[in-house]
């Protein structure tokens, strides 16, 4: 049998000319006992640089145990990462979507270059939940992901917190609402051990979509990253990949258009980010599925939002492992009709048997019956206009506004419009416009939960507007638009905003519009010029020659 499961990794392990091969694997302390199984790869996503990946070592020995007792070699190789919530607000930041295309690019090259027969990818935060994904489609080997788990939620004066409300602390402390030891506080208590940020904020978006895509096993994902359940997943996601490869089951079969109307769904129906528009597209692609950005719209406007979920609702992630899982919420839509039960997953059962194994915990408020749901559609908007010509994204999961006419207040970096803030320069019925963060022209796309926070920090949430070329956070709420596309650096409409322009947002009418007319538009742009590249050499300055629009999935492939 495991000849026959060696198809990949035969080529380097196998025969006489393989010697050199093999003497390399033996230094590395490989026996002709382990070579002579299949090989599978680890791909750990692990840094020690912040609480979201740094326990992952920890679930990577449970996940090699596993494929070991079910018959393979497990070969361990590690990612980059990079913390969006240590990077917000700061110049680090640019490189956390750039990030994304690398980690896909790394484990596609190791598992190339190593001929793994399967792989199980390891994520914890935000990009390396897409990335890993991206991966297995390129590759389509025998896969699956496990993702590290949520963070406990902090406590102070009686309430939970998050890492929300220490941005939020940050533009209250600004406006002089709150003292420098109550920040502290805030602080020192919100995060208090390993696991990604807690509300249904991008870490915990994403991780619902790679359940609902099935590339992950349903209800494996939704454990939170302390509890004993965690290392017991990992063990037997170390077993499942093993299987997968006898049945030789691949992502491609898995990621299918049924799959990723799944996740879109499940985004809507909890209140999910905005980010997860940019990654489905992103993963899509890869797995050569059509996918458009007003697929969204569609999907999320038919679906009820029935999560009450942080930052729009009242809990966190581990309230709804408590009250369910991620499983109550399959079933929810499931009953409804809202998703394709016979979406395969990577346990070989397709997601509507999955989904009946669930244990509802009596009395639960987090996931609503469909009879009573927070809104009748999902959070997901896609609006667009004489500003968004391509579309913008927006969330309304946690706020009823559904209207908003007013003055631009125009910044060219984030870094500006988060000082106008904490400098009381914004105020209430503003549009702040933020442009030039775009994938091409931050680059990478910076997400702006520092100055949002801010301005909900300050008091001004319900109030003032917020449109970006750039994304945002899991954790914003408020009427804020993102993805604003064409961007500025190529020449879209929002280069031509002018302080004091109007702009009105319509949610129901699905439009963002400067009030100006398409010849005074046309005329601005004529005199207007591209930007300096940021960066001329490396990194960054590779991935603004090659990034797609923000309405493709800003891809690089």
């Amino acid at each position: 049998m495991a000849e026959n499961l060696k198809k990949r990794s035969s080529v380097i392990t196998d025969g006489p000319e393989r010697a050199p091969s093999r003497a390399m694997l033996k230094a590395a302390g490989f026996t002709d006992e382990e070579l002579s199984r299949p090989i599978v790869g680890v791909a750990n996503t692990w840094i020690e640089i912040g609480p979201c990946n740094f326990h992952l070592r920890r679930l990577a020995a449970k996940v090699k145990e596993g494929i070991r007792v079910a018959g393979g070699t497990p070969m361990e190789f590690n990612t980059v990462s990079i913390s969006d919530g240590i990077s917000m607000g700061a110049e680090g930041m640019k490189c956390s979507l750039v990030s994304r295309e690398v980690i896909a690019d790394s484990i596609e090259l190791v598992a190339r270059g190593n001929h793994f027969d399967a792989m199980v990818c390891i994520s914890g935060c935000d990009k390396t939940n897409p990335g890993v994904v991206m991966a297995l489609a390129r590759l389509n080997i025998p896969g699956l992901a496990l993702y590290g788990g949520s963070i406990a939620p902090g406590h102070l004066a009686g309430r939970d917190l998050t890492i929300q409300d220490v941005f939020e602390a940050v533009g209250a402390y600004g406006r002089g609402k709150i003292s420098a030891a109550e920040l502290k506080a805030i602080e020192d208590t919100a995060c208090p051990g390993a696991g990604a940020c807690g509300g249904q904020f991008t870490a915990n978006t994403m991780s619902t979509v790679l359940e609902f895509l099935g590339i992950s096993p349903l209800g494996s994902n939704g454990i939170p990253a302390t509890v004993n359940e965690k290392d017991e997943a990992a063990f037997n996601a170390g077993k499942l990949v093993m299987e997968l490869l006898r049945r030789d089951l691949r992502p491609l079969q898995i990621l299918t258009r049924k799959a990723v109307e799944n996740a879109i769904a499940a985004v809507a129906a909890t209140g999910g980010s905005t980010n997860a528009v940019l990654h489905l597209l992103a993963i899509a692609r890869e797995a050569g599925v059509k996918l458009k950005i007003d697929d969204f719209d569609r999907i999320s406007s038919r679906t009820p939002l029935i999560a009450d979920l942080k930052p729009g609702g009242r809990f966190v992630a581990n309230d709804l492992y408590k009250a369910g899982g991620i499983q109550l919420v399959a079933k929810r839509l499931l009953d409804a009709g809202l998703v394709h039960a016979d979406a395969m997953t990577v346990t070989g059962k397709n997601i509507g048997e999955e989904a009946q194994t669930v244990k509802e915990t009596p009395g639960q408020e987090v996931v609503r019956p469909l009879s009573n749901p927070l809104k009748p559609t999902g959070g997901l908007v896609i609006l667009k206009g004489n500003l968004a010509p391509e579309g913008c994204v927006v969330k309304v999961a946690g706020h009823e506004r559904m209207t908003h006419e007013g003055p631009a207040r125009v910044f060219n970096r984030e870094e500006d419009a988060f000082k106008a803030v904490q400098q009381g320069k914004i105020k209430a019925n503003d549009v702040v416009v933020i442009r030039y963060e775009g994938p091409k022209g931050g680059p990478g796309m910076r997400e702006m939960l520092a100055v949002t926070a801010a301005l909900v920090g300050a008091g001004l949430g319900d109030s003032v507007a917020l449109l970006t070329d750039g994304r945002f956070s899991g954790a914003t709420h408020g009427l804020m638009a993102g993805h604003v596309a064409p961007e500025a650096a190529n020449g879209g409409p929002i280069a031509a905003v002018r302080d004091g322009d109007t702009i009105v947002f319509d949610i129901k009418k699905r439009r963002l519009q400067v009030e100006l007319s398409e010849r005074e538009i046309r005329s601005r742009l004529r005199n207007w010029q591209p930007p300096k590249p940021r960066y001329k050499t490396g990194v960054m300055a590779k991935y603004a020659k090659l990034v797609s629009s923000a309405c493709e999935g800003a891809v690089t492939g």
